[in-house]
């Protein structure tokens, strides 16, 4: 339990670290290069995907695009969604399954400005306790499996790994309980396992726990994970800028895609996982654009076990980005 107290110590002065720093008025009007807006206020989850976003600061390809960018960490869009609306917030990053179950929704009008993430097995699974009597995914009918969120993207692959290894998706009983909270519920038996990512899947498997299940692979290996959102409002009022942060992040994307070491170098100082264990966690691939059946296979899942009303045209969640 040790190395994940120290996830979730770490995260947490992440959050108030960002609480600091993150939060001031993002300057706008034309600049003399032409943009819109040059200070920009981006929500970033606190996982190895949002890498990209600080390789470019790191390396300056924000100042070079003359962008200023300040972050606020975030644990999805849902949470945040009113300063995603009203703008305050200018970019985020947000899972595929969350950008189109808030499309889904009619809270807002979402697109996916630069894929980060592709899915690769060995960045999420399911656990069980060490002593636990479950060791197959068929061994956990009528049992209770812990998601961070309901109807996202952990109850979608469980799911479909269920329904793979022969049961319904109703034969599992799913509860949300964040990440930090999961290996105390599997050991005081409030659930009999858990959907875990990383950085939270290598810290359980260092604190005992059993894994039954890489949740990216078979049914759904190559699923699209993440990548950086924007409102289509947003999109449409700022153009210039938009150009300039993509081009910005889309460099970087290239570099976290070619060179696993500046990822291990970038991630300690956003999520303070120390950085032995950055070095050896799983991590999906970094590449330019989702592949778009695979995102049609994510969607017809969703849409198949009732998380979505409607279904998805893939091709209208990509923003079309100028410059």
């Amino acid at each position: 339990m040790q190395l994940t107290r120290v996830v979730v110590a770490g995260m947490a002065v992440a959050l108030a670290l960002s609480a600091c720093g993150g939060g001031g008025e993002s300057g706008s009007g034309a600049s003399p290069g032409g943009l819109e807006k040059t200070e920009l206020l981006v929500g970033v989850v606190p996982v190895p995907s949002s890498a990209s976003l600080f390789i470019a600061e790191q390396r300056g390809f924000f100042k070079e695009e003359g962008l200023t960018v300040k972050t606020e960490i975030i644990q999805a869009p849902t949470a945040v969604m009113p300063k995603i609306v009203n703008g305050t917030m200018d970019a985020f990053m947000t899972s595929y399954v969350a950008l189109m179950t808030i499309n889904d929704s009619g809270a807002a009008k979402l697109k996916l400005f630069q894929h980060t993430m592709g899915g690769a097995p060995g960045i999420s699974g399911l656990v069980v306790a060490k002593d636990s009597q479950v060791r197959t995914i068929a061994d956990l009918k009528g049992r209770t499996v812990a998601v961070n969120v309901l109807k996202a993207l952990g109850q979608t692959v469980v799911s479909a790994h269920a329904q793979a290894a022969g049961l319904s998706p109703d034969d599992l009983k799913f509860v949300a309980v964040p990440f930090s909270d999961q290996l105390g519920a599997l050991s005081t038996g409030k659930v009999d396992a858990a959907w875990l990512a990383e950085p939270f899947l290598s810290a359980a498997r260092k604190s005992g726990a059993t894994q039954i299940a890489d949740t990216v692979t078979g049914v759904t290996a190559g699923v699209p994970i993440d990548g950086w959102g924007v409102t289509e409002q947003w999109l449409a009022e700022h153009p210039r800028t938009a150009a300039a942060l993509h081009r910005a992040l889309a460099k970087a994307q290239r570099i976290a895609a070619d060179d696993r070491k500046a990822v291990d170098a970038v991630v300690p100082a956003y999520t303070q996982i120390p950085a032995e264990v950055a070095a050896a966690m799983g991590v999906g691939s970094f590449t330019m654009e989702a592949d778009q059946a695979s995102v049609r296979k994510l969607a017809d899942l969703m849409y198949g076990f009732g998380f979505l009303k409607n279904k998805v045209d893939v091709g209208r969640l990509f923003a079309s980005v100028g410059g």
